[in-house]
This record gives C-alpha cells, sequence and structure tokens, in this order.
C-alpha cells in the first residue's frame, strides 16, 4: 500500500504544491518591527484603526502575498512613518491564532524624516523601554524588553 501511495504522490509532482495548499490551513501574516535608535529608545505608534484604549503598539502590518518578512517590516515602517530601517533577529513567532500568524523582528532606525500616515496613524513616540504610553497592546512588553518567545 506504501508503495502504491509513494507512486501516486510521485506520478502527482506537477500538481503536488496545488494538493498541499488545498488540504493545509491558510494564514495570513502579521508581522512587526520592534524599532530602536541609537539611544536604544523604541518606537511605538497609535493606530487609528486599533481599539479604543489599546491603540498604541509597534510599527506592523500584513505580509503581500510571497513578499519576505523582513521586506514587510521595512514596508510597513517606511509607509507608516516613513522612516528607513535594517532588519535584525526574529523575535517572535506566533502561529496559534486560527488563521493569523505573529511574526516579529528587531529593527534599526537608520534615517528618513517622520512623516505619519494619517490614514493609519495618529502619533508616533520614540520610548524608553520601561516608560511605554499607556493603552499599549500587551505584546509590546515583551518585544520591547528584548524578550523573545519560546
Amino acid at each position: 500500500m506504501r508503495r502504491l501511495l509513494v507512486r501516486v504522490w510521485r506520478l502527482l509532482r506537477p500538481l503536488q504544491s496545488r494538493i498541499v495548499w488545498l488540504l493545509h490551513a491558510k494564514f495570513v501574516v502579521g508581522v512587526t518591527g520592534v524599532v530602536r535608535d541609537d539611544e536604544g529608545r523604541v518606537l511605538l505608534l497609535k493606530h487609528r484603526m486599533w481599539p479604543p484604549g489599546r491603540q498604541w503598539g509597534l510599527p506592523s502590518g500584513f505580509a503581500r502575498k510571497g513578499e519576505d518578512f523582513r521586506q514587510t517590516v521595512v514596508r510597513e515602517v517606511k509607509e507608516e512613518t516613513g522612516l528607513d530601517v535594517e532588519v535584525g533577529r526574529l523575535v517572535m513567532l506566533n502561529s496559534g491564532l486560527r488563521t493569523r500568524m505573529e511574526v516579529a523582528f528587531e529593527a534599526r532606525l537608520l534615517g528618513g524624516e517622520m512623516r505619519l500616515d494619517p490614514l493609519e496613524i495618529l502619533e508616533a513616540r520614540w520610548c524608553e523601554p520601561d516608560a511605554l504610553p499607556e493603552g499599549v497592546q500587551p505584546v509590546c512588553h515583551p518585544l520591547v524588553r528584548g524578550e523573545t518567545s519560546p
């Protein structure tokens, strides 16, 4: 029986990726950047579309189809703030959220001029890691402290 399954699978080589896609879970991927400046402060944004009382968070957005997640951080930070960043190490990967996967990377400010996207962002602040604004998303605290997910 195993040999038969192997043969059938090999014959289906042109369709294998489609079959695998149909049989497995699909996710959207939320990507976050923990952006720090040369003084060690972290960039926090007040997001217009997030729930009242929890609008403060890190720069984030959804990865586009086929986009490298590091490039998503660069793109989202640029779109939301006008700033340029260099992406560092992966600090969080969480896939237990129904059809959403969360990924976070450290990032270092390279430059650029702060220009907020008024459709998405209400305010931006550079914060000391131990002085985050009220209403910050809970996931931000360990990320800002430099703690990585298990």
